[in-house]
């Protein structure tokens, strides 16, 4: 039976396909009404059949297209971070920059010489105050000259090598400046406590201190010369406190200059008061 359905079925076949293409030349509209009822009847089956089909298209479209966005999400990481970097790298030379441009407009009154640093270490914290810088005997710097930025004075030389430079900065525990109060020449000690803003002492009660006071060097002692810029009264509240002009905390670059002096200031000196009224002078610490 089987084998009797086989060696029918192509003749069959053969038959049904001969009919229709008759069928098409003898009648095309009926021709045309059969494949579109054909259409209809079999487009539900290729709907359902084509389904699977279009929804995989789609799955392996969004695969790909997750796999895109990540990529190009990593490469804008990437190019984000070597743009921070070279953000950070402008603007240290943009402040090192500004920093060399104060230098050079920096024109010391009075200096027989002065060598711009870069500071190369900061040894600042808790206990110390001082900086190391790029310059020593070599380009003729000695212990004791003082060292400044455009703002104002920074400290003073206190250790040498042949190409660095130790410097005692002014709010360092061991640093004592004899200052006056500008304006009204009152003389003062301007002493480090190794806080940001060092203490003014050893001053007349006779002419008080206020904020906004501005503080320079008086000369005293023969270590810095007089009218060098250090810095503004900010509190006189128990204890008189000096904000310095120079920004200590992001020093980059200062000057070291000489002006010819040879005084060595001893830790704790303090400068004798003017007499009053030709008697005994006497002082008094704002503590």
């Amino acid at each position: 039976m089987r084998a009797t359905v086989q060696r029918l079925t192509l003749p069959f076949l053969i038959f049904v396909s001969a009919l229709l293409a008759v069928l098409g030349k003898a009648d095309v509209l009926l021709f045309d009404r059969v494949r579109v009822v054909l259409a209809d009847t079999l487009a539900p089956v290729l709907q359902v059949a084509g389904e699977p089909i279009v929804t995989v298209s789609k799955a392996i479209g969004t695969v790909k297209e997750a796999a895109s966005v990540y990529r190009e999400n990593q490469e804008l990481k990437l190019a984000n971070q070597r743009l921070m970097q070279w953000q950070e790298v402008a603007r240290r030379l943009e402040s090192e920059n500004e920093e060399l441009r104060n230098l050079v407009k920096f024109a010391p009154q009075g200096a027989v010489s002065s060598v711009a640093a870069q500071v190369i270490a900061d040894s600042g914290g808790a206990f110390l105050r001082n900086i190391l810088v790029n310059v020593g005997q070599s380009e003729g710097v000695t212990r004791g000259q003082p060292a400044l930025t455009g703002d104002g004075l920074v400290g003073r030389v206190i250790e040498l090598g042949d190409r660095t430079a130790r410097i005692l900065l002014l709010t360092d525990i061991n640093s004592h400046i004899p200052v006056v109060v500008e304006g009204t020449h009152e003389r003062a000690m301007l002493n480090g406590d190794n806080s940001d803003q060092p203490r003014l002492v050893y001053f007349q009660p006779k002419t008080p201190v206020k904020p906004g006071d501005h503080i320079v060097t008086s000369g005293s002692g023969g270590v810095f010369p007089p009218d060098l810029p250090v810095g503004v009264v900010v509190s006189v509240n128990g204890v008189i406190r000096v904000e310095p002009y120079a920004d200590l905390a992001r020093l980059e670059m200062v000057r070291i200059v000489n002006y010819g002096l040879d005084g060595v200031l001893p830790d704790g000196a303090m400068p004798a008061p003017p007499p009053i009224g030709g008697g005994r002078s006497r002082t008094t610490s704002a503590r």
